[in-house]
């Protein structure tokens, strides 16, 4: 009996925690397809008495919606790029070996973990401007150009691989790339597709570095075009804002549905470790 009861509570709190987070998509849902002033009722209404889906193309033709996904793909696949680049080798180096201030350089890599982009910002936009890459996508894709969280996230996985496994590697005269791609990115692809969603959730989300960097509409990025649908069409016009928003997330949701499994194979992998 008691084992049934804390299985109940369990399924109780997970089913609450489902509603916490989903009720938010489920209101923005419902909002985007709703009529004007069917989103002014209260109490409100979740399920709209006429589904609005011109709310959509409103939205759509407020601005160049294409034009705004297509750089947020690009910037986003960019920094997603340069990321791998650097954090691979740069976590197998702090995982793997030990050399003369190892641990001071991954100190330092961590400290930045607490040094927020709006510290920073300033003299990063004055070399950019320097540079004269302001209003272009290298200024929203350089900045990001290696995580520490990356770092640490990889070098965590890949301390857990045996040494007995690249000595075999090193005795059948494996190069140093060879045992990181042929070995080492195999074993760590949960790790590396997890980093990979987070990464790309927090700069196709990412609102205040494009507002910074750009000055118009040449590199401007999605969420941009989002908060310019609430400038023109006003704040009342919230049907209009959901059903953007919407648009915002439904790559994103995307991404979370095929790369759940990797995900749950991420934790799982640590878990046992």
């Amino acid at each position: 009996m008691i084992k049934i009861a804390v299985r109940v509570v369990n399924l109780i709190g997970l089913l609450l925690l489902v509603l916490i987070f989903a009720m938010p998509f489920a209101w923005m849902l419902s909002t985007s397809l709703k009529t004007l002033p069917e989103t002014m009722i209260f109490p409100p209404n979740w399920i709209p008495k006429h589904f609005e889906w011109s709310n959509f193309a409103k939205a759509w033709v407020s601005g160049p919606f294409l034009h705004y996904i297509m750089n947020s793909l690009t910037v986003s696949a960019g920094i997603l790029v340069l990321q791998m680049l650097t954090i691979i080798p740069a976590a197998y180096a702090f995982a793997r070996y030990r050399f003369k201030g190892s641990g001071f350089l991954f100190g330092m890599v961590m400290i930045t973990l607490m040094i927020p982009a709006q510290l920073i910002f300033l003299p990063v936009y004055l070399q950019l401007s320097v540079w004269k890459l302001l209003n272009t996508h290298l200024a929203l894709i350089l900045p990001f150009a290696s995580s520490a969280f990356g770092i640490f996230l990889l070098r965590q996985s890949f301390k857990q691989v045996q040494e007995e496994l690249l000595e075999a590697a090193r005795l059948d005269s494996a190069k140093e790339w060879q045992i990181i791609l042929r070995i080492m990115v195999p074993l760590a692809k949960p790790v590396l597709a997890t980093f990979a969603l987070f990464s790309f959730i927090a700069h196709w989300n990412d609102y205040f570095w494009p507002l910074v960097m750009t000055t118009d509409e040449t590199a401007r990025t999605l969420p941009l075009g989002i908060a310019k649908i609430r400038q023109e069409a006003g704040i009342a016009n919230w049907n209009v804002l959901m059903a953007g928003n919407m648009i915002l997330v439904t790559p994103i949701l995307i991404a979370f549905f095929f790369a759940q499994r990797q995900i749950i194979r991420a934790f799982v992998y640590t878990g046992v470790k």
